[in-house]
């Protein structure tokens, strides 16, 4: 596996970087241009592991796609409520965004596809979102371990049938599930009733994908537990953009807190609608100082790099978990991250992974089923496990600004979905 040695820094950190487009925007828009009425164009767009394989299973299925990746825009002409290719294969990688919202949209089409994925992909829940769409029509036959992926689609309107037009779902264990109902729900004349029944029933993720079906003309209903999409509802083409992936841009926040130092991301604004702006208000705790300047947000680390730890529910925005553990071994209190059980799911157990790893460095830690709390302590020279997770990868990598001789394995995971972010993390730490 490829290795990376981070090089300390001697000096705050002092950069001005541009991240990708945000990949939960990017595969949504993917989603909605190609079941709209029409060419759309999409700027912005994010070029990574997991969008190309988005790109190419819509490809697969017929759709015809024009790329730009040095421009970073795609034009898609959209097909309404009918998938071009009655029949075929997909291969979603390791994206979970593609695997849950493609299985839905073939699952209410009514063609018959077999769904594929990497080994990393196969291990992650997809039951729930199976039982609702079988509940809806659909059917079903796992190739490998029931409730999983791959599998063989027969879509719930195949052979004239009518799909139908409510169902319940459990969201605890990916919101995924829920935005995946959502944004499949125009394939159906009769609209589409979805009824959780976890406790959680609403979040970050899910309130981007109900404010991007609005803007591309479909109305959500949504009250206490119960989402409606109204009968009669589609996608209209559109001019959309992208906004810039937060969730990388907090690397480099984190950069500035951990250092001491600044720096500014640009194209992202306090309007944006990802989750992961909350993780501006714990920076803002750790004493960081957080400006909508007009080229982008910059953040200020407090003096020194000297900050106190810090107790935060992080359930809505749990991708910077990480991140949060990375800077934590360097702060004067303990830092605990709770209400995330759910990260446990994901691309790793990113609770165990986080723990094995500063475990490693020396970093004392206390776990439970849905937390983990940071004790501070001097971090020692090792090489990091990625687990190949991209998240660990980037978060984990900050250490190495702090202390000498960090070395982050298999690195080049990180092009799931931030594919030279160590090039821009090079450059930043240079300026």
């Amino acid at each position: 596996m490829s290795q990376y040695k981070v090089r300390k820094l001697n000096k705050p950190i002092n950069c001005t970087v541009e991240v990708p487009g945000s990949k939960s925007i990017t595969n949504r828009a993917l989603l909605m241009a190609a079941l709209s009425d029409g060419e759309c164009r999409l700027n912005g767009v994010l070029f990574s592991d997991d969008s190309r394989f988005f790109l190419t299973s819509l490809i697969s299925l017929g759709y015809i796609i024009q790329a730009n990746e040095v421009e970073n825009y795609i034009i898609i002409e959209g097909h309404g409520r009918d998938i071009p290719k009655k029949t075929g294969t997909i291969n979603v990688g390791s994206a979970g965004t593609a695997a849950r919202f493609l299985t839905a949209m073939l699952s209410l089409s009514d063609g018959e596809y077999v769904i594929d994925a990497s080994e990393q992909m196969k291990r992650r829940p997809m039951l729930p979102l199976f039982e609702a769409l079988e509940s809806m029509g659909a059917e079903f036959a796992f190739i490998e371990k029931n409730g999983h992926l791959p599998v063989k689609v027969i879509g719930a309107a195949s052979n004239g049938r009518t799909p139908k037009n409510e169902v319940s779902i459990d969201i605890s264990e990916s919101t995924q599930f829920l935005s995946a109902l959502m944004m499949t729900a125009p394939m159906l004349k009769s609209g589409l009733k979805i009824n959780i029944t976890s406790k959680k029933t609403d979040g970050s993720y899910i309130r981007i994908t109900s404010n991007m079906m609005r803007h591309f003309g479909c109305e959500v209903r949504h009250e206490g537990a119960v989402y409606e999409i109204p009968a009669g509802s589609s996608y209209i083409p559109e001019t959309y953009q992208i906004e810039p992936d937060v969730s990388a841009a907090c690397y480099f926040y984190a950069a500035a807190a951990l250092t001491g130092g600044y720096a500014l991301v640009k194209n992202v604004r306090f309007s944006s609608m990802q989750g992961d702006m909350k993780f501006l208000e714990v920076l803002k705790k750790l004493g960081c100082v957080v400006t909508e300047e007009q080229d982008g947000i910059s953040v200020k680390g407090p003096e020194g790099g000297k900050y106190d730890g810090i107790d935060v529910d992080m359930n809505d925005f749990s991708d910077q978990t990480m991140t949060l553990a990375a800077i934590a071994p360097f702060a004067n209190t303990p830092t605990c991250i709770r209400n995330i059980e759910h990260i446990r799911l994901q691309e790793s157990d990113r609770i165990e992974a986080i723990a094995e790893e500063l475990n490693n460095l020396c970093i004392d830690i206390k776990k439970g089923k849905d937390r983990i709390e940071i004790l501070p302590g001097e971090v020692k020279p090792g090489v990091v496990k990625t687990h190949a997770d991209h998240r660990m990868a980037m978060a984990f990598a900050l250490i190495g600004l702090k202390v000498d001789g960090i070395i982050i394995d298999d690195y080049e995971c990180c092009r799931k979905t931030f594919e030279d972010y160590f090039e821009v993390l090079e450059k930043a730490t240079r300026e």
